[in-house]
C-alpha cells in the first residue's frame, strides 16, 4: 500500500469514527446540562465546595466563578512545583523554579500545556497526577461551561441568567470527561501505552553510556490530554513517545480523542437552541476548514523536492516511521486546530508551508473543531460577526438566532477577536526587538523568526505545541509566555460571557422575509469566508517574514 493511500484510508476511518459519535455524544451532552437532577457524588462536591448549584447566576457572576476557581488553580499548582523536594513520589527530583513553576501553572490551567522543560527529567508522581492531570481534567470542563452559557445566551429571553458555573464544571467533569477517559486509558493500555507508578530504571545499555526511564501513569493522563483539548506530554517527545503512542492503531485513535468533544458539541449547540440544522451549519464551517487543511498539509509533506524525498516518500524529517506522512500530518492539522498543542512529529522540521498550515490553524482561532468549549464558543462570535457584515451589505439590523446583533453585542465580539492577535503579534514583536530573546533561537533569518512567532502564537491561543528549536527555558520566555497564556484564556471568555448575557436579556425578534437563514449552505459559506478574511488581515504581513519567506526560499 503506498503511503498516499494509507494516509487517506487513515482520514475516512477517522471522519467515519467521528460521524457515528456525532449524535449520541451531542445528544448526551446537551441532556447533562439541561438536567435539573444533581448525581450523588456530584452533590458531596458542592457540599465540600460550599456551593449551590441551583442558584442561577448573571455573567458577571459566572465569570467570578470561572476567574475565582482558574485563580486558585494557578496557586495551587503553582505551589505543589514549588514544593516537589519534599513530597513523596518525587522520584529525587528537585523543587521547580519560581518562573517556570508560574509558566507551568498558567500553561495547564489556561488549557495550553505549553511546556518549557523535560517532562520526565522533572515532574515527579505527585505534581504529574495529583496536579498536571486534575487540570487536564477541569480546565477542559471550564471551557465547556462557557461555551454552554453562551447557548444558553441564545436559547433563553427576557433574563440575564446564564445557569450554575459551579454545577456545569462539576457535570462536564464526572458525567463527561472521567468516564471518556476511564474507557480511552484501557484502550491505549491494550494499545501498549504504559500505567505504573514505577521509579526510574535502566532499560538498555548504550555506546558511551546507559538510557534510563521513569515510569508513571501515562495512559490515564494521555487520554485526558487529548480528550480534553490539553496537549501536555508525560514525556518530553509527548505523543511521538512510544510510551505515550506506541503504534499507527493508538495514533488514530488519540486524534479521535482530540476532535470528538469539539464536534460533538455543535450537535450539543443544535439541540439546545432548538434547530439541530444551527447545529448542521457549524459543523459544515468547521468541516470544510479541517478537511481543507488536512489536506494541504497531506500534499506539502507528500510532495517530492530531490533524491532525499524521493527515497523517503516524503519530507520525513522529525517524523516517527511508525505513523509515516499521513498519520502525522492529520495529527499535526488535528492538534493546532484545536487547542490541543500535542505532538506526534516536530512542527520545526516540516516543510516551510507545513509549518506555516500548523501556524495558520492556530490563528484562525482554532475553531475547527476548536478546543473543548472554546472551539464552539469561537465559532459562534465568528458568526455574529458574519451575520453583522451580512446585514450591513443589505441596509438591514443583523440577527443570529431570533437575537439583534447591536452595537452592545458587535463591541464585545470585536473585542474578542482583537486580544489574541494584540498578544501575539506584540510579544512577538518586543521579543524580536530586544537583544536577549533572539539569542534563544537555534536557526537565523525565516525560520528563526518562525519559532518566535510560533511560540506566542501557541501560547496566547492556548495551544502549547512548539517549534521544538527555541529555547523558551528562560526568565523572559517562561514569564512572557505565561502571561500570554493567561490573558489569552480568560480576557476572551470575559467578552464571550458579557456576550452571553446580552443576548440572554433579549425579546426574540419574529422572522420576516428578510432574516438571514442562518441554517443554509450560503451562510456557511459567508462564515468561512469571514474566518479567513479575518485571519489573513490579521496575520499575512507576520507569516510573510517567517514560513511563507521559508516556504518561497526551499
Amino acid at each position: 500500500m503506498s503511503p498516499v493511500l494509507a494516509g487517506v484510508l487513515q482520514l475516512l476511518a477517522l471522519i467515519v469514527a467521528l460521524g457515528l459519535s456525532y449524535r449520541p455524544l451531542g445528544d448526551y451532552m446537551a441532556k447533562v446540562y439541561s438536567s435539573e437532577k444533581h448525581l450523588k457524588p456530584e452533590k458531596w462536591i458542592y457540599r465540600a465546595i460550599g456551593a449551590d448549584p441551583n442558584v442561577e447566576m448573571r455573567w458577571p457572576a459566572y465569570l467570578r466563578g470561572v476567574l475565582a476557581f482558574s485563580a486558585v488553580s494557578v496557586l495551587f499548582l503553582y505551589l505543589l512545583q514549588r514544593v516537589q523536594g519534599s513530597l513523596p513520589g518525587s522520584l529525587g527530583f528537585v523543587s521547580i523554579d519560581p518562573d517556570q513553576a508560574f509558566n507551568t501553572a498558567a500553561s495547564f490551567v489556561a488549557n495550553t500545556n505549553w511546556q518549557s522543560y523535560y517532562g520526565e527529567q522533572a515532574m515527579g508522581h505527585v505534581v504529574q497526577t495529583g496536579g498536571l492531570a486534575v487540570q487536564n481534567f477541569v480546565s477542559a470542563a471550564v471551557g465547556i461551561a462557557v461555551a454552554v452559557a453562551l447557548v444558553r445566551g441564545f436559547a433563553r429571553s427576557r433574563t440575564g441568567e446564564l445557569g450554575n458555573f459551579w454545577a456545569d464544571l462539576v457535570r462536564g467533569t464526572v458525567r463527561i470527561l472521567l468516564p471518556i477517559a476511564v474507557v480511552g486509558a484501557l484502550v491505549l493500555v491494550a494499545c501498549g501505552a504504559i500505567q505504573n507508578f514505577s521509579g526510574i530504571h535502566e532499560v538498555g545499555r548504550f555506546t558511551g553510556g546507559t538510557q534510563q526511564w521513569n515510569g508513571g501513569a501515562v495512559a490515564s493522563q494521555e487520554v485526558i490530554k487529548e480528550l480534553g483539548t490539553n496537549g501536555g506530554g508525560y514525556f518530553n517527545a509527548n505523543s511521538a513517545h512510544p510510551f505515550e503512542n506506541p503504534n499507527g492503531l493508538s495514533n488514530l485513535f488519540e486524534i479521535y480523542l482530540i476532535l470528538v468533544i469539539p464536534y460533538a458539541l455543535t450537535r450539543t449547540f443544535g439541540r439546545m437552541v432548538g434547530s439541530l440544522k444551527q447545529g448542521y451549519a457549524i459543523l459544515g464551517t468547521m468541516t470544510a476548514i479541517w478537511v481543507g487543511f488536512t489536506a494541504l498539509m497531506m500534499w506539502t509533506e507528500f510532495a517530492h523536492h530531490g533524491p532525499a524525498f524521493d527515497l523517503a516518500g516524503g519530507a520525513m524529517e522529525g517524523k516517527e516511521t511508525r505513523f509515516g506522512i499521513g498519520g502525522s500530518s492529520i495529527f499535526a492539522v488535528a492538534t493546532t486546530l484545536t487547542s490541543t498543542g500535542a505532538v506526534n512529529s516536530f512542527h520545526s522540521s516540516y516543510t516551510g508551508f507545513g509549518g506555516g498550515i500548523t501556524m495558520l490553524g492556530m490563528q484562525l482561532g482554532e475553531i475547527a473543531p476548536g478546543g473543548v468549549g472554546s472551539g464552539l464558543y469561537g465559532m459562534l462570535i465568528m458568526a455574529v460577526i458574519a451575520v453583522f457584515i451580512a446585514g450591513l451589505m443589505v441596509g438591514r439590523t443583523p440577527e443570529y438566532l431570533g437575537k439583534k446583533i447591536g452595537t452592545r453585542e458587535i463591541t464585545f465580539a470585536a473585542c474578542y477577536i482583537l486580544v489574541t492577535p494584540a498578544l501575539v503579534l506584540c510579544f512577538t514583536a518586543l521579543a524580536m526587538a530586544l537583544p536577549t530573546p533572539a539569542d534563544s533561537m537555534t536557526n537565523s533569518g525565516a525560520h528563526g523568526f518562525s519559532e518566535i512567532l510560533y511560540a506566542y502564537t501557541s501560547g496566547a491561543n492556548n495551544n502549547g505545541s512548539a517549534f521544538a528549536g527555541l529555547n523558551a527555558d528562560t526568565q523572559w520566555f517562561n514569564t512572557t509566555i505565561g502571561l500570554a497564556m493567561l490573558l489569552g484564556r480568560f480576557l476572551p471568555m470575559v467578552f464571550v460571557l458579557a456576550l452571553a448575557g446580552s443576548l440572554a436579556e433579549q425579546t426574540p425578534v419574529p422572522e420576516t422575509a428578510g432574516t438571514l437563514r442562518t441554517e443554509k449552505p450560503l451562510f456557511t459559506g459567508l462564515l468561512l469566508g469571514t474566518i479567513v478574511i479575518i485571519a489573513g488581515l490579521t496575520y499575512f504581513p507576520a507569516l510573510a517574514l517567517g514560513p511563507l519567506a521559508e516556504g518561497l526560499a526551499a
